[in-house]
């Protein structure tokens, strides 16, 4: 039985996410995997290097995001939604400028969030999970009350609403927590109960276990805090690497349809950054330079005046190196104009 990661981080994610995707494409190809998804918090940050990778290596990059919405009773949660189709892609795009434009550039978690109408009015396209701790389901059964069942049969239901029946998976993942897996029986019971297709997924956030540490470092800086002194921020093992399919098959051998519903859905993710279709009108540019020659020298330009090592700033040439590595992968994806 085939098994494909359908949600995993990259580091530019910023959270949890420790590798950056060529490692998680390396990773997958080792185990022999077919393709992957890529869900980073509210962007598609490492979704250009994902996709570049796994061309080189003749595999399929799904792309997704978890998008950080106010659901109905005012909790704020995270959403994974994976895309289907270049609706979808179009529908994501929009819902990630909506929560950017609203906020500063460095805006701290849970200040970036999109609505509940917002997320409607932009479902068409997108595949919903259910998600792991922070997920809309989670959101409610976190807190301590005789009436958790009934709200999270009641999040289930709106998210039926929203998405379609067929467009939800109830997520699973198996970290040796205990509080994870009561979470799990009652995710279960409720696809049960509702007719929902389960997925087995591993909330990946690193490459292999040995990235934990470099995960829990993203965690001390994301909250300002020190590694000693970060106590339950930081994850409870180092379970959140990227598994073979024999070893998920083996997490989930009383589940088997969770195992086999990763390939089913795999075959229903039709997009990939292959499919954009779409090339930028050409940028008019003077006598004499090319769009790759203008935007470098504009660059440059803009560079100089902004990198003057004054106020915080760093130095030009401090900043050229990155400027360099951002330039190359605009032409590389040829996105000058």
């Amino acid at each position: 039985m085939s098994y494909v990661e359908l949600h995993a981080r990259s580091a530019f994610s910023f959270l949890e996410g420790a590798s950056v995707p060529e490692e998680l494409i390396a990773a997958a190809l080792q185990l022999q995997m077919p393709a992957m998804a890529l869900l980073d918090r509210d962007g598609v940050y490492g979704a250009p290097r994902f996709h570049l990778s796994a061309k080189k290596n003749d595999l399929k990059a799904y792309i997704g995001a978890e998008i950080t919405v106010e659901i109905p009773n005012s909790t704020t949660c995270s959403i994974p939604v994976l895309v289907k189709n270049r609706h979808g892609y179009q529908n994501l795009c929009r819902l990630i400028t909506l929560m950017k434009m609203r906020v500063p550039k460095h805006a701290k978690p849970g200040e970036c969030v999109v609505t509940a109408e917002e997320l409607a009015a932009h479902a068409a396209g997108l595949i919903c999970l259910t998600g792991s701790f922070d997920g809309p389901v989670a959101a409610v059964l976190n807190h301590r009350d005789p009436d958790n069942e009934k709200k999270a049969q009641k999040i289930l239901e709106w998210l039926i609403d929203l998405f379609g029946k067929k467009n939800v998976y109830a997520e699973l993942q198996r970290h040796l927590d205990r509080e994870e897996e009561a979470r799990n029986h009652l995710v279960i019971e409720l696809a049960r109960r509702n007719h929902l297709p389960l997925l087995a997924t591993n909330g990946v956030c690193y490459a292999i276990a040995a990235r934990r540490e470099v995960a829990d470092v993203f965690t001390c800086i994301r909250n300002h805090v020190r590694l000693e002194s970060a106590g339950r921020l930081l994850a409870q093992n180092s379970e959140r690497y990227l598994k073979s399919g024999a070893m998920m098959q083996k997490i989930f051998a009383d589940l088997p349809e969770a195992i086999a519903n990763t390939v089913e859905l795999s075959s229903r993710l039709k997009f990939t950054l292959e499919d954009l279709g779409y090339e930028f009108p050409k940028y008019p540019v003077p006598q004499g330079e090319t769009m790759t020659s203008y935007l470098r020298k504009l660059t440059k330009e803009g560079a100089r005046s902004r990198y003057t090592g004054t106020m915080g700033m760093p130095t030009y040439e401090r900043a050229r190196p990155q400027i360099e590595r951002e330039l190359k992968l605009i032409e590389k994806l040829k996105l000058e104009g």
